[in-house]
């Protein structure tokens, strides 16, 4: 018995514009006009197709029916598997696959969360980039990201080992014959939605061929020369745990149909032993990059003021992505006394600067909203901070 989708609620999820593309990708063109809302498609040898241009119409539901009834009879497929190809049909698809699944498809389920989250990591890495390409980003900081992924929804999982399927928001095309010659429009050309899914495709192809640079001695540097593709540190944090996740991975774009491309879909696979080197670049990228607005807890080990200075060169040690390191600041006079009696006291200060890397060094500018971290056990004993 062949699967048939009768909820009225699943069949208002296919817009018109959905319908109109795929039917037009399969070789149907339009033949005129019925009635006020509704377009006629033909196709030699093929069922008449009757499609509304506007889902505010009362029978809306059943016109869907009708026409999932016809496609799945032509094509020979049950009514479910071309309402899924059609309900997806006007977004762009990314499917994250994890080749090491078990023969029934699934995988351990820390491993399924895990791909989840880092699948939504890489694609939001790749709208922090479809407008400004950087090394580093806060995710979390980035306004048109953050909206856009507000609007990417998560799709079933699907067989095929493992696949986790996020559906990305793709505005139509006003442009029928779709893209010209074969060509990708200018990327600055296409609406933020098309931009962020190309930029990703674009990313992970230059971050594959980046690894081999590596492998063959060209060390981050092969990791820089693609920053403008799109390769970054948040980027590079994803595929390295997607990859460890589910021992190898692949990333496929299917693109929407309602804005025609050059090519119907494009696959990436990587390796598990790249996984390491996505991991090592995404540290490269992070310990070049400058930190604005970064809040340190750190131990003064170093005080230095000339006496016709009332500023006062201080060195801090602090943690950074979890390593021990050696920080320079120069402090006004007030942060500076603060500073000393926190030396004197042998305590933490807490601090806020703009953190950055000059060579194998460590600076932080602008210090400002500095604190003397008191732990009140410590201060009571008498034995510390006293003469």
């Amino acid at each position: 018995m062949k699967a048939r989708v009768e909820d009225i609620d699943a069949l208002r999820a296919i817009s018109p514009s959905a319908m109109a593309a795929y039917v037009r990708a399969e070789g149907w063109v339009t033949a005129g006009r019925y009635g006020k809302h509704s377009d006629i498609y033909q196709r030699d040898g093929s069922s008449e197709l009757i499609i509304p241009g506007t889902s505010v119409i009362a029978d809306y539901p059943q016109v869907v029916l009708s026409l999932l009834e016809i496609i799945a009879k032509e094509e020979g497929r049950d009514q479910l598997s071309v309402y899924r190809d059609l309900v997806i049909s006007d977004r762009d698809v990314i499917r994250v696959r994890a080749p090491d699944a078990d023969d029934d498809g699934s995988i351990k389920i820390e491993s399924g969360v895990e791909l989840v989250l880092h699948a939504k990591d890489l694609l939001m890495a790749a709208a922090c980039a479809a407008n400004d390409p950087r090394p580093t980003y806060r995710a979390g900081k980035n306004k048109d990201a953050s909206d856009y992924m507000g609007r990417v929804r998560l799709g079933q999982t699907e067989r095929g080992s493992f696949v986790v399927t996020l559906l990305a928001p793709a505005i139509p095309s006003l442009n029928l014959a779709g893209a010209q010659g074969g060509l990708w429009p200018e990327l600055d050309d296409e609406p933020f939605e098309r931009r962020v899914t190309r930029t990703l495709a674009d990313s992970l192809e230059a971050a594959k061929g980046a690894a081999e640079g590596a492998v063959r001695n060209e060390g981050l540097t092969a990791f820089n020369k693609v920053v403008s593709k799109g390769v970054n540190a948040n980027l590079c944090e994803a595929l390295a745990a997607l990859i460890d996740s589910g021992e190898g991975l692949q990333v496929a774009v299917t693109w929407a149909r309602t804005r025609p491309t050059p090519e119907a879909r494009r696959s990436i696979d990587f390796t598990k032993d790249e996984a390491g080197l996505f991991r090592e670049a995404a540290r490269g990228f992070r310990s070049l990059e400058p930190r604005p607005d970064e809040r340190l807890d750190a131990f003064v080990v170093k005080l230095d003021r000339d006496k016709t200075q009332s500023d006062g060169r201080v060195t801090l040690s602090a943690a950074i992505d979890g390593q021990q390191v050696s920080i320079k600041t120069t402090l006004p006079t007030d942060l500076y006394s603060q500073a000393t009696d926190a030396h004197e006291r042998r305590l933490m200060v807490s601090l806020t600067g703009d953190l950055k890397r000059k060579g194998q060094r460590w600076q932080l500018d602008d210090p400002r909203d500095l604190n003397v971290i008191v732990d009140p056990a410590a201060d009571d004993d008498d034995g510390l901070g006293s003469d």
